[in-house]
Formats: C-alpha cells, sequence, structure tokens
C-alpha cells in the first residue's frame, strides 16, 4: 500500500489534470477535484485500497500565468460588454428612425 497509493495518486492526477484546459484547471477547481476523487477511488479499488477522504488542497500556477488567464477573461468580459452596447445602440438607432418615420407622416 504504501508503495502502490504514491503511484495512482501521480498517475490519477496526471490524467485528470490532461483532460482539462489549463484556465479551468483555475476556475473550475471544483469539479477537478471531484473527478481526482472519483478516479483515485476507482483506481484504487482495483488494489482493494478503500479511500475514507480525497481533497485536493493545494493547485496553483506560476503567479504569470494566473494573471494571464486573469487578464484573457477579462478582455472575454470586455468584449461581451462591448456586444451588448452595440446591441443597444442598435435598438436605439431603430426607435429613432421609427420615431422620425412616425413624426414625417
Amino acid at each position: 500500500d504504501e508503495r502502490i497509493l504514491p503511484s495512482i495518486i501521480n498517475e490519477v492526477a496526471k490524467a485528470v489534470v490532461a483532460r482539462f484546459n489549463a484556465s479551468d484547471l483555475i476556475t473550475k477547481r471544483d469539479a477537478v477535484s471531484m473527478q481526482i476523487r472519483k478516479d483515485l477511488e476507482d483506481r484504487a479499488s482495483n488494489f482493494h485500497i478503500l479511500l475514507e477522504d480525497v481533497a485536493v488542497t493545494h493547485l496553483t500556477f506560476s503567479p504569470e500565468y494566473s494573471r494571464a488567464v486573469e487578464s484573457k477573461q477579462v478582455a472575454e468580459q470586455d468584449a461581451q460588454r462591448a456586444a451588448y452596447i452595440v446591441v443597444g445602440a442598435k435598438a436605439e438607432k431603430q426607435t429613432i428612425i421609427t420615431k422620425a418615420k412616425g413624426q414625417a407622416q
């Protein structure tokens, strides 16, 4: 058990982390943790090891990478905000056109 468990922990953690893109590892930590727990329990059961608890407590990235992911998320939010403003401007333009046509008649 002392040699098997560390081995399967590394195996499962690497396999699960590989299924997520890097930004999802930060934003979906709960999902990553739950998947590691499930896969680890499944893998450990092959060796008749029963896990009582699994906790992923330390998942970190370099500060540069974390800033890059945050910047990307902010840029995506800014793009969504700009698209919303464009939709609003088009609606306002249509309202003005309709109002002008009504006044012209």
